[in-house]
């Protein structure tokens, strides 16, 4: 798996989730995701800023949030959605499907799980069926599991992850945990929405966490 199959997979994914925005109704884009804080306008502010935000741009931002990253990232998606409609915001995530560029110290893999993860916070909330490609989600789950930057490094130790639609398993613990790959890359990265289908004594370690 190279960086250019990653981003080939990221540029796929970016396309079909314009394609989902595309498909909602007006009133859909104020409804909430699974980011609490944010609106369905505000994560497509969030996946079209991505492709587009400057180093400076990351500098001023982490300044304002005292350093805080997950409120920079909260923040500029709400400010950024603010200047653009619905169809403007899914015509830049378009044009940038296959843009490289990602935040400092980001692998080439963490684009690819944000718009992975981001779908789902859309889709779930809404009642719409968003199925995830098995290759891309399991790079994504292996990429969550070492990564310092996503919690699940913390949140999954002791565990071992099963995939109950595929042939994958990881994670280096002993407690096991099974369940749909979305699933567990969701409850991985922290979201209680993934826990309802996830079997086995580390689910509820899991959920505790």
């Amino acid at each position: 798996m190279g960086d250019g199959e990653i981003l080939a997979w990221t540029e796929a994914e970016r396309l079909s989730f314009a394609d989902l925005l595309e498909s909602l109704a007006e009133r859909d884009w104020s409804a909430k995701t699974l980011c609490t804080e944010w609106t369905v306008h505000a994560m497509a502010g969030h996946l079209a800023q991505t492709t587009r935000n400057r180093l400076k741009d990351t500098l001023v931002g982490i300044v304002k949030a005292k350093g805080n990253w997950d409120r920079m990232n909260t923040d500029q998606a709400i400010a950024y959605a603010a200047r653009y409609t619905p169809a403007e915001l899914v015509a830049q995530i378009r044009e940038d499907a296959g843009s490289a560029r990602r935040s400092p110290g980001a692998k080439p893999v963490d684009p690819l799980a944000d718009v992975l993860i981001h779908g789902q916070d859309v889709a779930r909330p809404l009642g719409i069926d968003r199925p995830m490609p098995e290759k891309p989600s399991i790079a994504a789950l292996e990429h969550l599991l070492v990564s310092p930057f996503w919690g699940a490094k913390k949140r999954c130790r002791d565990l071992r992850l099963i995939a109950t639609d595929s042939g994958w398993s990881g994670g280096a613990g002993t407690e096991e945990i099974r369940g749909p790959l979305a699933d567990l890359l969701l409850a991985v990265s922290g979201r209680s929405a993934g826990l309802a289908t996830l079997t086995g004594p580390g689910a509820a370690l899991l959920a505790a966490r």
